[in-house]
């Protein structure tokens, strides 16, 4: 296929030849993989620039949207790469073999890296989805700054740079340009921008920016960063949220209060624990979808309250079809088994072949987690509506999720989100954090927004 690009591409590849460190905030749909290769393709062949570069990526992205995009276009050809997954003896040979540019899932930074037995000679480095290197506490994130110093060039890719707000920004901008920026350390990072927010004594729980800290940290990393939206370059289909709220009865509203109050909830001779205030969120979610898990991991039915409302929204759907998100695995059990009583063909998104039956428009109804429903995952020809059974407090995966199906290819001119909301439960402190969460990320995008 021939290559047209926009002119908001052509800015974006001329960004990275330009700058040996940069950082591309590029929302879902614009295309930020072929962009990437386009430059890559320049700094290899035109300007000779990258001699060997490595693109690590999310598992499914790598074994597929790479190497399907070096297939798709015309001015690509000429790119040979290597993919390097699956099998430790598959991914050795892979990477030994010739070629212009080497693909890894992230899973295996540190195996490469400290186990391989394979010299890290990569000068070029391409980071796809930079917030997967948020923590600068995992192995793979402290393996690949050992080898920082060889690269040359890097490239940082992401929609969602700061999923949980600015403290994220750290450790993938140290990352970018080994400190320049935000400082070499989170300690001096932390006391530069940030003040304790919730603690206990000496123990710091949570840390909220200094008043000025926003402004400042997006004016340190403005000049290797850029940011696109999708719906200032390309034209969306309208987005429509809505949330259905569902009530719990007083029988069922005692027992959540009895769990949020006393940590300890007696269920039919179990007794359900929560050790702290992160397992007691947990549990608060998991009764607000209608379910709790036992301490030994057996299933107690809480109430039906979302699955009524989810046959609802169903049938509402007049025949149309609809994607649930599910949370839980005992959410997942139960709207199988109502889906069943109901008679409405159904299937999760799991499978190569569930994908196509779903882009088909064979399935009335899918069901996908959040985790699985990632980046590279195109689901907008089989469907316009998204129902959130069950809610997640990550911005990260909930904007992917939306993504599957509020992208450029959608077919509809109308893109529906419902969120089944148990009324006076966590469900609301929730759907406010993602609200909140979502006005830092915009703030930092509008921020370092490219000036077409």
């Amino acid at each position: 296929m021939k290559y047209n690009p926009h002119s908001y591409q052509e800015y974006a590849k001329d960004f990275i030849d330009k700058n040996p460190v940069s950082c591309l905030l590029l929302d879902m749909g614009l295309g930020k993989t072929v962009i990437t290769l386009t430059a890559l393709s320049d700094l290899l062949f035109d300007s000779f620039e990258a001699h060997k570069v490595l693109v690590i990526a999310p598992l499914r992205v790598a074994r597929d949207t790479w190497p399907d995009e070096l297939g798709k276009w015309e001015h690509l050809s000429n790119l040979r790469f290597s993919l390097a997954v699956g099998t430790e003896a598959e991914r050795k040979t892979t990477l030994w073999a010739k070629a212009d540019i080497y693909i890894i899932n992230r899973e295996n930074v540190q195996w490469l890296i400290e186990e391989s037995g394979i010299p890290f000679c990569f000068d070029t480095l391409v980071v796809d989805e930079l917030s997967s290197f948020k923590n600068h506490q995992t192995k793979r994130f402290r393996s690949l700054m050992k080898v920082r110093p060889k690269v040359k060039r890097i490239i940082g890719l992401t929609g969602t740079p700061s999923s949980n707000g600015l403290m994220d920004l750290w450790a993938e901008y140290r990352l970018l340009d080994m400190g320049q920026r935000l400082g070499r350390f989170i300690g001096q990072y932390r006391t530069a921008y940030f003040t304790p927010d919730k603690r206990n004594g000496q123990i710091i729980f949570s840390y909220k920016p200094l008043p000025f800290a926003e402004k400042e940290i997006y004016r340190k990393i403005a000049d290797i960063t850029i940011s696109m939206k999708s719906t200032d370059h390309l034209t969306m289909p309208e987005l429509v949220t809505t949330e259905y709220p569902v009530r719990m009865s007083e029988d069922e509203r005692e027992r959540y209060d009895e769990m949020k109050r006393d940590l300890v909830l007696k269920l039919a001779g179990d007794e359900i624990t929560a050790a702290n205030a992160a397992a007691l969120s947990n549990k608060l979610c998991q009764m607000a979808n209608g379910a709790i898990y036992g301490d030994d991991g057996s299933v107690h039915h809480i109430h039906d309250r979302k699955l009524d409302a989810l046959e609802d929204l169903i049938e509402a759907a007049n025949g149309k079809p609809v994607l649930v998100a599910y949370w839980f695995k005992h959410d997942l059990e139960r709207i199988a088994t109502r889906l069943k009583h109901l008679h409405i063909p159904f299937s999760k998104m799991d499978t190569s072949e569930s994908i196509a039956r779903w882009n088909s428009g064979e399935l009335p109804v899918a069901l996908i987690h959040p985790a699985s429903a990632g980046h590279g995952l195109n689901l907008q020809t089989g469907g316009s509506t998204i129902i959130w059974f069950g809610l997640t407090w990550s911005l990260e995966l909930y904007q992917q999720t939306n993504a599957r199906l509020w992208r450029q290819g959608q077919v509809s001119e109308t893109v529906i989100l419902h969120h089944i909301v148990a009324k006076d439960t966590i469900d609301e402190r929730v759907m406010k954090a993602l609200i909140d969460k979502n006005k830092t990320q915009t703030a930092l995008i509008e921020a370092v927004k490219a000036n077409l």
